[in-house]
């Protein structure tokens, strides 16, 4: 039997949409391998980047391992460095292995534009990659540290001034970023405000052209109230070390920062496909970290390349490169002109162009017609700051927090298709529950947590008033069926509310098994000591319907039901008591206290078990606790099963 050998390079969107596709369609298949090479680890949550470089969120957040998103799957992945493709001898030649191919799937993605302006790129930072996103976050609490011990006006003010090349997308939500930074590191360094100034350069007569004008200044007016100096209509002419030069101004700074220009990453130069346009600067710097900027970057000549010729290539309607059909070509790195336009290099292009380069190569190892790309592009989503973003969405227009609110809802969406619960609950944990200074939607409302020992004696209580409740109902023989047995207990030993044995409720009329259902509720409230006190509410009809026509109905289904709420409250209580399995004995107690109350037998005080619960959910179990020892041993445990691998019902990375 012929295996065919699917090779993706590049794990980007478009990269590992792909792998996700086929892996779904193959997984039962022998005669098909899935690789994908890729020189990190881990994806890359390319459009979060800025959230990194400003401060909001720590690096990791915008990291997705392979190990998460392929664990459990018919994915093989490898991390090298692609050299070359060998396109007549089928081969992927990487710096530690040869992968020979049946399809290729190039995925590699695009890489700054400097547009071969003079010095920009040997004197800039770009936001490009997570190494760059870090580099420019550490850069840039490293000038306000520097500018707090310096007495020299000038290099202060170099210090403190930051330049954005480009006002597009990376460009204006970077700046945001900067600027509600700025606050966090002005009060941390004790520098005032009005010293530190963020500078928006823009070729062109507006920022966001991509936008309808009434957005693109809305955009303009929130970054100017917070403080931005924005230069429309300014192209750069080139930049040296600590200035940058705008026509015959020049602006002194320590950072300079290009945003304002995308094209093939530097394997295309490499690769002999034919390209559909090439990218002006033809000698950009590459490092074993890519093209980026080379601002504090201090690498060894001998680490230095210099790129040739790289662009994007020339792709037909159905994603297969111009000259060989058996190679597709998707995401930043494709040419493709679609209605006179080309294709954006944005997120939803990467995607859809995955899907129809997926598609195809599926059709053509089972033999059906293959389909040719139509582009549906949903719209464009800018934030501008942690709180405001603007946004075009399927013709609606929308600005502030609603919009903001919608590129969360957007990032979940993607998060939940690349690895589901994982990788939505540490999205949620970054950007809601552990954010900080306020720079959120929510501001930082969720990110305060109480200390665990606070609800150390609150846990204690809440274990002895359950285990309290349940002793005594031993004591008082609710597990005692009587001589008949648990299949035939006596109707004394039920003491559960509406629940009556014998002939007591078929003798009756529908009237009088209700009333009897009163009383005999009445007489177990007397019988336990009045256990729950006054009842809260009268039992839902769904309880009393349940108590008369199954429990009356099954004496022994009765009493097991009877011993299993007894049961559960000595075990919720020692759980408690113990510090073990919290969680659960949180959401047992807030069930079990739920089905007291709509039984008509729990009265106000169960309200406060309830609360106490919630609070027992954030972990206290871990402090004083056996969860403390127990807890990571489980959760050790679990991300190892193939399950958890496969459904990503986990947190954190799994174990091998």
């Amino acid at each position: 039997m012929e295996t065919r050998r699917i090779v993706i390079i590049g794990g980007g969107y478009a990269g590992v949409h792909a792998a996700k596709i086929l892996e779904k369609r193959f997984r039962k298949r022998e005669d098909v391998e899935i690789l994908l090479i890729d020189k990190n680890p881990y994806h890359t949550l390319m459009t979060d980047l800025h959230e990194v470089a400003g401060g909001r969120v720590v690096p990791d957040a915008t990291r997705v391992s392979f190990h998460v998103i392929f664990g459990g799957r018919k994915v093989r992945w490898v991390t090298d460095r692609v050299e070359t493709v060998d396109v007549e001898e089928k081969v992927v030649i990487g710096e530690e292995g040869r992968y020979p191919y049946t399809y290729l799937v190039m995925a590699a993605g695009g890489a700054p534009e400097f547009f071969n302006i003079p010095g920009v790129q040997e004197n800039c930072f770009t936001l490009w990659s997570w190494d760059d996103a870090v580099r420019l976050r550490r850069h840039v609490e490293n000038c306000f540290d520097e500018a707090s011990k310096t007495q020299d006006p000038r290099k202060r003010r170099r210090y403190l001034t930051f330049v954005i090349a480009g006002g597009g997308f990376t460009g204006v939500e970077l700046a945001g970023e900067l600027l509600e930074h700025r606050k966090v590191l002005c009060r941390k360094y004790h520098i005032p405000k009005d010293e530190v100034r963020v500078v928006m350069v823009e070729a062109l007569p507006r920022i966001l052209p991509n936008f309808t004008e009434r957005l693109a200044r809305k955009a303009h007016r929130r970054l100017e109230r917070m403080g931005a100096e924005i230069l429309t209509s300014s192209p750069i002419t080139g930049a040296r070390k600590r200035e940058v030069l705008i026509g015959e101004k020049t602006i002194e700074t320590e950072t300079f920062i290009w945003t304002a220009g995308v094209h093939g990453g530097e394997l295309s130069a490499r690769v002999p496909l034919t390209m559909g346009q090439a990218a002006r600067g033809q000698c950009s710097v590459v490092t074993s970290d890519g093209i980026h900027g080379m601002a504090a970057c201090y690498i060894d000549e001998e680490d230095r390349d210099m790129v040739g010729v790289r662009g994007r290539f020339l792709v037909n309607d159905q994603m297969q490169a111009h000259d060989h059909p058996d190679v597709y070509v998707v995401g930043d790195i494709t040419w493709y002109v679609e209605g006179k336009k080309v294709l954006p290099q944005v997120v939803e292009t990467a995607l859809q162009t995955a899907e129809t380069a997926a598609h195809n190569i599926i059709a053509d190892i089972e033999g059906k017609e293959k389909k040719p790309f139509r582009s549906n592009y949903h719209g464009f989503m800018v934030s501008v700051g942690s709180k405001y973003a603007v946004a075009h969405v399927m013709g609606v227009q929308m600005s502030g927090v609603p919009a903001m609110a919608l590129k969360h809802m957007v990032n979940l969406h993607y998060l939940w298709g690349l690895a589901g619960f994982n990788a939505v609950w540490k999205y949620l944990k970054e950007e809601f529950l552990h954010i900080k200074d306020r720079r959120s939607i929510v501001h930082d409302h969720l990110a305060w947590r109480i200390p665990v020992y606070w609800a150390l004696p609150l846990r204690l209580f809440l274990g002895a008033k359950w285990l309290v409740e349940g002793i005594k109902k031993v004591l008082e023989g609710w597990l005692n069926p009587g001589a008949g047995g648990v299949f035939n207990p006596d109707p004394s030993a039920i003491h559960l509310p509406g629940v009556v044995l014998g002939d007591a409720v078929s003798a009756a009329s529908a009237q009088a098994a209700a009333d009897a259902a009163t009383a005999a509720s009445a007489a177990t409230e007397a019988a336990a000591g009045g256990g729950y006190g006054e009842a809260l509410m009268p039992a839902l009809g769904i309880y009393t319907w349940f108590a008369e026509h199954v429990l009356s109905a099954v004496p022994a289904l009765a009493f097991l039901a009877q011993a299993g709420v007894v049961l559960a409250e000595i075990l919720i209580g020692l759980a408690f008591v113990g510090g073990l399995f919290v969680f659960p004995a949180a959401v047992a107690t807030i069930g079990l206290a739920v089905m007291f109350i709509i039984s008509g037998w729990g009265s106000p005080e169960l309200l406060w078990y309830i609360a106490a619960a919630v609070v027992m959910m954030g972990g206290a179990g871990r402090g004083f606790g056996l969860d403390h020892y127990v807890m990571p041993w489980v959760r050790d445990r679990w991300n190892g099963f193939g399950l958890a691998k496969r459904t990503y019902f986990y947190s954190g990375e799994p174990r091998p």
